[in-house]
């Protein structure tokens, strides 16, 4: 096989992936739900450090909050939301946790946890959980309308949802957050 051929297979391979992919995420909008109340589903998952997380298990006897996102597009809000946190320094532990559905995010999560990393500083990379398995238990929990809008949620100490905001990061959402951790 010649050069020419390989780098044309490849591009026709890469196109058709990324209908495929851009196919399934266009048309699988799940209408929003609200989790207060139930406890967070129980996810396993690596962190981009490579170790293998157990949720909520992890956060058994302490509040914490989670921050999903379910497309590459999330991250600006995820971002203002971390900001926010950090600014505030109220020490609620806080996991990221981009949720990739499909078969084709599966198959290249190496290189989609590679690409974070390279984004993120190694110091910060135990708090990026990502998931790629259970993706959809969470997109069906949340839902995913408004998909570039982050669904924040504050756990109690035994994993229920007490508090949860999905309309984009807005700093009287994140002083409400504050109050129901009682912080």
């Amino acid at each position: 096989m010649t050069r020419r051929t390989r780098i044309s297979l490849f591009l026709t391979a890469s196109v058709a992936a990324g209908l495929l992919v851009s196919s399934v995420a266009c048309t699988s909008t799940i209408p929003r739900q609200n989790p207060v109340g139930s406890i967070f589903p129980t996810i396993q998952a690596k962190d981009l450090a490579g170790e293998e997380r157990s949720f909520p298990a992890e956060f058994a006897g302490a509040p914490a909050l989670v921050i999903l996102g379910y497309i590459q597009k999330t991250q600006f809000d995820v971002d203002r939301w971390l900001l926010g946190l950090t600014q505030a320094d109220r020490g609620l532990p806080v996991v990221e946790m981009p949720a990739a559905r499909g078969l084709v995010p599966r198959i290249i999560s190496g290189t989609i946890d590679g690409g974070m990393r390279s984004g993120i500083p190694e110091e910060d990379w135990r708090s990026v959980v990502t998931v790629y398995k259970q993706s959809d238990q969470l997109a069906n929990w949340t839902g995913t309308e408004d998909p570039r809008n982050a669904r924040v949620l504050l756990l109690d100490a035994e994993g229920q949802v007490i508090w949860f905001h999905d309309r984009g990061y807005s700093a009287g959402k994140l002083l409400e957050m504050f109050a129901a951790a009682g912080l």
